[in-house]
């Protein structure tokens, strides 16, 4: 499956494509391998790339791209990236022309796209996008544009912040669990939907809410309009984007990211304190989390990994090979700092492994007497099927495995989790309105094939 993670919507009175291009760069960090813009003129037009915003999107196509209204996304895979991966995908339908921008994975796409096939639709990409984009032209027919989405959603499964254009006009769309983010923000000349109010603040906007789970967002220059289309009891708000995937500035459904990994790192001492000379954080994204428990510990914090920042995040690098290659390139010990003290590493979790067995041989090598790693997740033993390249089992360090075969395996002389108690404290969530799927096994929406001793039909969120 393929993961599409960072997603921007304008709407305005002057040409939107620099607002997207700047948005795009505060999203950067949700996706790395690709990047696209669809605007509005007199057709949906678009430009489209490999690589890191700057690098797919080139100033001359740039500057040829005009339109007052548009959609953006930044993307990763679980693949190598090829062109035709990149989004916005278009659509050219007998209702007029469709751009879909995509956060999330629609689990049921391959039955859809059969059912489709059918109905005598014929497929060009074979995406999700695409059945999203046929389910909307087959129901348009003396319908309107929000009736015709109702439609799809109840169609779907899964999770998906789409920002869409269909013609001229620009719509947020967040699913009925609200497993993705999105929010609403006005700019200077207009509107605009994003995954995160980051890229609101990068353009000196003001936020305004987020967007509810089940409801589309048509945005215009001069306001915006909404369409509450589907209600679920519970919510499933994926609790890893406030740990770790999320820019820590962001705000998300009412909640400081920042503020919820200090206090993660808080609860993390408190149940998992350790006997340490200095704390130090796993760059950039457990620095908070080891604030919180130095804060806590009262054990000093110091900088004692140097990160590289012209390396890409292991995390979503595509391959097992390239991601053990890169970890020493990326972070390197301060030695001044570690040598001849017990080091309490902080992170915010631990999917593979193979960072942190690196990290802890290194500390080790540049003489650090002990290592002890504290992360501000519970163990993740199931994969994720919702959108974050965790699929497999065989990938997850902690699936099959207690704490201490896990301990050994990173080489650390101790190793604590946050409780699955501790991370909904911290983020002020109760239990019931998080994905915790990939701690618990338990999913907030059934997926087909999926293994019987972690799978579990959860009827009262039906």
């Amino acid at each position: 499956m393929n993961e599409k993670c960072g997603v921007v919507a304008i709407a305005s009175n002057k040409n939107v494509v620099e607002d997207i291009y700047v948005a795009l760069l505060a999203l950067q960090h949700r996706g790395q391998e690709a990047a696209g813009i669809s605007v509005y003129d007199d057709g949906i037009k678009s430009i489209k790339g490999v690589g890191l915003v700057n690098e797919a999107l080139k100033k001359d196509e740039l500057d040829l791209l005009k339109g007052n209204s548009g959609i953006g996304h930044v993307y990763y895979s679980v693949t190598i990236s090829i062109p035709e991966n990149a989004q916005p995908s278009v659509f050219h339908t007998g209702i007029g022309d469709i751009a879909i921008a995509h956060n999330g994975i629609i689990t049921n796409s391959e039955d859809l796209k059969q059912e489709l096939m059918r109905k005598g639709h014929n497929f060009i990409q074979g995406s999700e996008e695409e059945s999203f984009a046929y389910l909307l032209s087959d129901s348009m027919k003396g319908k309107s544009f929000e009736k015709a989405v109702k439609y799809a959603m109840k169609k779907m499964k899964g999770s998906y912040s789409f920002a869409l254009m269909f013609n001229n006009k620009v719509y947020g769309l967040r699913d009925a669990f609200g497993i993705k983010p999105l929010c609403l923000g006005k700019i200077k000349d207009g509107y605009i939907i994003a995954s995160e109010s980051v890229a609101i603040d990068a353009l000196g906007g003001e936020f305004i809410r987020d967007v509810e789970p089940g409801e589309l967002i048509e945005i215009t220059p001069d306001g915006y309009k909404s369409y509450m289309l589907m209600k679920e009891k519970y919510k499933a708000h994926c609790f890893f984007e406030y740990v770790y995937f999320a820019r820590s500035d962001s705000v998300i459904d009412g909640i400081e990211v920042y503020k919820v990994r200090q206090k993660l790192g808080e609860i993390l001492a408190s149940e998992q304190p350790a006997d340490g000379d200095i704390v130090v954080p796993i760059p950039d994204s457990g620095r908070a989390h080891a604030y919180g428990y130095s804060k806590a510990s009262k054990i000093p914090m110091a900088e004692g990994l140097m990160k590289n920042r012209y390396i890409a995040r292991t995390f979503i690098m595509p391959s097992q090979k390239i991601r053990e290659k890169f970890v020493r390139l990326k972070l390197n010990p301060v030695k001044s700092v570690v040598e001849g003290k017990k080091v309490v590493i902080v992170d915010d979790s631990i999917v593979r492994g193979t960072t942190m067995r690196k990290i802890v041989d290194l500390l080790r090598y540049y003489g650090a007497k002990k290592v002890h790693v504290r992360i501000a997740s519970p163990p993740i033993i199931a994969p994720c099927y919702f959108g974050i390249d965790m699929t497999e089992r065989s990938q997850l360090i902690a699936s099959g495995r207690n704490i201490e075969e896990i301990r050994k395996e990173i080489n650390a002389d101790s190793l604590g989790y946050i409780s699955i108690k501790g991370l909904t404290e911290a983020i002020g969530i109760k239990k019931e309105d998080l994905c915790l799927g990939c701690v618990t096994g338990k999913y907030p929406i059934k997926v087909d094939n999926e293994e019987l001793r972690f799978q579990e039909r959860i009827e009262k969120w039906r």
